[in-house]
C-alpha cells in the first residue's frame, strides 16, 4: 500500500509494484493539510501489466494516468430528492445515503439520468456532489455526471465536479443536434473534455434518452486516450458489449453495465460492474447478484437475475424516474416528487409497478 499526496484535482504520484495505492485528496475547498486529507484505496494495474523501469507498461498510458481507478462493483445512480416545492431536500439526501451506506456499494453515481440532472441548475448539480462527498465514507467513489450539450460547458462542469469531490466524471453524449453527432464530432468532444479534465472520464452511452447509440469503433478509439478509463453502456446489446471488452482489453478500459436487467450477462462477457437504477431500491439484491457471479455461483446468479428484470424494467423504461421514486417510498427510502415537467405515476401505473415487485417476491 503506497500513500499518494494529491489534490482534489487528482494529481498522481508514482506507485511502485504494489497492488494498490492509497490516494489522499484534499477536502473540497480546503488547502492541503494533514487534517483535510481523505483516503481512497485505488488498486493499480500492476497485476495485469508488468512494471518496467519504475512505470506501468500500459499501452497508450502515461505514468500519471496508469494508476487507474478500479471501477469494479455496483453503483446506484442516485435520485435527487425534492421537497413538495421542488427545491432539493438535502435532509432526505442524507437519510437515503445513511440507508445506502449499509449496502456494499462501490460508490455512487451522482447527477446521472436518474438524478434528473437536465432539470437542475449548474449550482444545484455541483452542490449535490459536494453534499454527497461530505456524507459518505471516504472509501466510496463518486462518479459525477458532468455532461452538457457544448464541449466548453462540459469541460467547465467536469472541473467543478472535481473540485466538489468527484473521483471520476460520467460524460453523456451531446444529443440535441443529434444529426451532427457523428464519430468525428463525438471523438473531438470526448477527447477535448478528457484532455482538460483533472479526473478520469467515463463515457456514457444511453440511447433510450439521447437517441444516439455510439459506434463501437468510436468507443475503441476513445479507449486509447490516457484519461478515458471506461464506458457505462445502457443500450444492453450484449454482443456489442462483449466485443468492446475484447477489443479494449489491452487499454485498461473498464465497462459498466448500465442496467440491472442485463447485469449478469454483462458480467459474463467481461463488464466490471454495473450502474443500476434498481440499486436505489433493491441495492442489497443487485449487490448480491454481483457477489454470486464473482463467487461463480452461476445458477443462483441466473435465478436472481431473472427476478430482477421485471422490477428493473418498471423503474426504467416503463415508468422512469417517477416509478423509481414511487418504489423508493415503498422500500423505506425517500423518493418524493419529481421536478416538473415530470409527473407522478397514475394509480393504474402504480398498481402495475407494485405488481412487478410483488410477483417477484420483493414486496
Amino acid at each position: 500500500m503506497i500513500r499518494l499526496g494529491v489534490s482534489s484535482f487528482s494529481r498522481f504520484a508514482a506507485c511502485s509494484k504494489s497492488k494498490s495505492c492509497t490516494l489522499l485528496t484534499e477536502a473540497p475547498g480546503k488547502l492541503l493539510s494533514s487534517r483535510t486529507f481523505r483516503t481512497l484505496s485505488i488498486p493499480t494495474v500492476s497485476d495485469r501489466f508488468p512494471v518496467i523501469g519504475g512505470s506501468q507498461n500500459v499501452p497508450g498510458r502515461t505514468m500519471s494516468t496508469a494508476q487507474r481507478l478500479d471501477l469494479s462493483g455496483i453503483y446506484p445512480p442516485i435520485s435527487t430528492p425534492f421537497n413538495q416545492d421542488e427545491s432539493i431536500a438535502y435532509d432526505k439526501l442524507k437519510s437515503n445515503l445513511e440507508i445506502w451506506d449499509k449496502i456494499p456499494f462501490r460508490g455512487y453515481v451522482v447527477q446521472g439520468s436518474n438524478g434528473e440532472y437536465v432539470y437542475l441548475s449548474v449550482e444545484e448539480r455541483v452542490e449535490m456532489v459536494k453534499r454527497v462527498r461530505e456524507i459518505i465514507p471516504s472509501d466510496k467513489l463518486i462518479i459525477a455526471g458532468s455532461g452538457c450539450e457544448s464541449t466548453s460547458h462540459t469541460i467547465e462542469m467536469t472541473q467543478k465536479m472535481a473540485t466538489a469531490g468527484a473521483d471520476a466524471a460520467l460524460v453523456i453524449t451531446p444529443f440535441y443536434f443529434k444529426n451532427g453527432m457523428n464519430n468525428e464530432a463525438l471523438y473531438k468532444h470526448f477527447t477535448q473534455v478528457a484532455d482538460k479534465s483533472p479526473i478520469p472520464v467515463i463515457v456514457y452511452n444511453v440511447p433510450p434518452n439521447t437517441g444516439l447509440d455510439m459506434d463501437p469503433d468510436l468507443i475503441i478509439k476513445l479507449s486509447t486516450h490516457p484519461n478515458i478509463i471506461g464506458l457505462k453502456d445502457s443500450a444492453g446489446d450484449i454482443s456489442k458489449i462483449g466485443n468492446l471488452v475484447y477489443k479494449t482489453k489491452s487499454n485498461d478500459f473498464q465497462i459498466l453495465a448500465g442496467s440491472a436487467s442485463f447485469l449478469y450477462p454483462a458480467l459474463s462477457v467481461g463488464c466490471v460492474g454495473g450502474v443500476c437504477a434498481l440499486a436505489n431500491v433493491l441495492g442489497s439484491e443487485v449487490c448480491q447478484l454481483y457477489k454470486l457471479f464473482m463467487q461463480s455461483k452461476h445458477e443462483e446468479a441466473q435465478h436472481l437475475q431473472h427476478r430482477l428484470i421485471a422490477p428493473n424494467m418498471a423503474v426504467t423504461r416503463q415508468f422512469g424516474v417517477p416509478g423509481l421514486k414511487q418504489a423508493m417510498d415503498w422500500f423505506g427510502l425517500y423518493g418524493g416528487p419529481t421536478r416538473s415537467p415530470l409527473v407522478p405515476v397514475t394509480p393504474q401505473q402504480m398498481e402495475t409497478l407494485r405488481k412487478s415487485f410483488s410477483d417477484n417476491k420483493f414486496l
